[in-house]
């Protein structure tokens, strides 16, 4: 039993050695990805698409309590639509991918491949609102977008990858603004309550905002290995898009207006980022709440009278209540226990002949491994408990490793030295608000701005660069 488990312990690399490796290991040994001839992009096998599902379901439920529908946009977009909004193309360019033929014609204008959909739902919505009476409009997409990345890696960064974009047009600044401050608290709710992932809400620095937005808002968290993770975004546009898109309404006065819009997203690297906020050296550690298998039943002598049958009985009791599975293949149950760590499921269930004598069964937590022996009269009361108990607990984990790796610095020196004697993590410094001074912290220290964080400290009085008067305390980190 004891070999079995080491021999897939050791199939993955431990993430003191080689963290980036670990994370490679994990998302193969686990079932979540598989790599394809098509470089860049990634084969999401079942298990990591039923992680996706869950996310996709509860962050649904969450948009559709606030008012929001689901539409469907074209996969392409003309040429001349990208252009219409200078600051969009330009921040796009890069990574767009373009279709030049329809089968063996050349198309009279090429077309690409939707990296993001602000402008189809600009044209969009320039064709269908009119009047006060029609806004808001709060849609949102579930699809897949591309971006030609030079550098990929499963979940965090791929050349197309499943996401959800949230697009929304107001009467007001005032109203477009609030949106976008409310799906920000959705996302960071979500984090926290779902994937038990502690975040930094904050507004993206000028230079580092969406192509085309007035402000960009977002969530970040830090991983295991003291790296930051942008885990969200949402957007205030104003009135850009829609001047370029001449998107207007008639108000109550019947006058021109133009619309101010929003937009906001999560997509696939949230699994990413659950994977780096809570895996060990066993795996994953899936948050009950995305967990595909919340509990996992494993005979034990499973050829003995009974115990295949109890274990069948359990399994349809239980899953009224909750996602569980019964393991009955042929596999020692060394092999099994390590299987399911592997893949991260909260709760694994032993029973055996001695538990059905005394009514009871084993619930083991894949957090901590600590056993409990349960009455199977309030099964489903103590699997409730300890799977509250487990989210509770690497959320407190995760909030007390990025506690350990948050660094306040006074000067360039300190956050060298920071990062030299303590690792990577968040670096909170002063700044002056002059992009210069933000480029040059992370010339001569690595670490680049990640957010102007809501709640603000005056750690010190000037900038932790130029030594003038600052304006804001600045998160900065190196990030995936």
């Amino acid at each position: 039993m004891a070999d079995n488990n080491k021999k897939m312990v050791e199939e993955i690399t431990s993430m003191e050695v080689d963290f980036g490796r670990w994370y490679t290991d994990v998302v193969k040994k686990a079932d979540l990805v598989d790599y394809s001839s098509v470089k860049g992009c990634m084969i999401i096998r079942p298990y990591g698409y039923a992680i996706w599902e869950l996310i996709q379901k509860q962050l649904d439920e969450r948009f559709k309590a606030t008012g929001h529908e689901n539409v469907y946009m074209p996969l392409f977009i003309p040429e001349s639509l990208l252009q219409k909004e200078k600051d969009h193309v330009e921040g796009f360019a890069p990574e767009v991918a373009w279709v030049t033929h329809g089968g063996s014609e050349p198309l009279a204008e090429r077309m690409c491949v939707r990296p993001t959909s602000e402008t189809l739902f600009c044209e969009h919505y320039a064709n269908i609102v009119h009047s006060y009476r029609d806004l808001p409009k709060l849609y949102n997409q579930w699809c897949n977008v591309v971006r030609w990345e030079k550098t990929t890696r499963p979940f965090l960064r791929s050349r197309e990858f499943l996401w959800q974009e949230g697009h929304t047009v107001h009467a007001t600044a005032e109203e477009a603004q609030a949106e976008t401050e409310q799906m920000l608290n959705v996302y960071a709710e979500f984090c926290e309550n779902v994937l038990n992932m502690p975040v930094v809400k904050g507004r993206k620095t000028e230079s580092d905002k969406f192509a085309g937005a007035v402000a960009t808002y977002c969530i970040e968290a830090l991983m295991h290995d003291g790296k930051a993770l942008q885990a969200g975004t949402s957007h205030f546009f104003g009135d850009g898009f829609a001047r370029a898109f001449n998107m207007t309404y008639t108000d109550k006065e019947n006058k021109q207006q133009f619309v101010q819009q929003t937009s906001w997203g999560v997509t696939t690297r949230l699994i990413g980022a659950l994977i780096m906020s809570h895996g060990d050296n066993n795996g994953l550690v899936l948050p009950p709440k995305v967990a595909p298998t919340q509990v996992v039943i494993i005979p034990i002598a499973a050829h003995k009278p009974g115990v295949i049958e109890k274990a069948d009985e359990l399994t349809a009791r239980l899953a009224k209540s909750f996602r569980v599975k019964a393991d009955k293949t042929d596999n020692s149950a060394g092999w099994k226990f390590a299987e399911y760590e592997m893949k991260g499921v909260p709760l694994r269930l032993e029973i055996g002949p001695k538990d059905i004598e005394n009514n009871q069964c084993v619930l083991v937590r894949r957090d901590n491994r600590q056993k409990y022996f349960v009455s199977l009269d309030n099964l489903e009361a103590e699997i409730e408990n300890l799977l509250n108990e487990l989210g509770k607990a690497i959320y407190a984990k995760a909030a007390a490793n990025m506690d350990a790796k948050t660094y306040d610095c006074k000067s360039i020196d300190e956050i060298i030295s920071a990062r030299a004697e303590k690792g990577e993590g968040f670096v909170r410094a002063m700044w002056c608000g002059e992009e210069a001074c933000e480029d040059e912290v992370k010339e001569k220290t690595g670490v680049g701005s990640r957010c102007i964080p809501f709640a603000q400290e005056n750690l010190s009085d000037v900038c932790v660069c130029c030594g003038k008067p600052a304006k804001h305390m600045v998160l900065w980190a190196v990030a995936y």
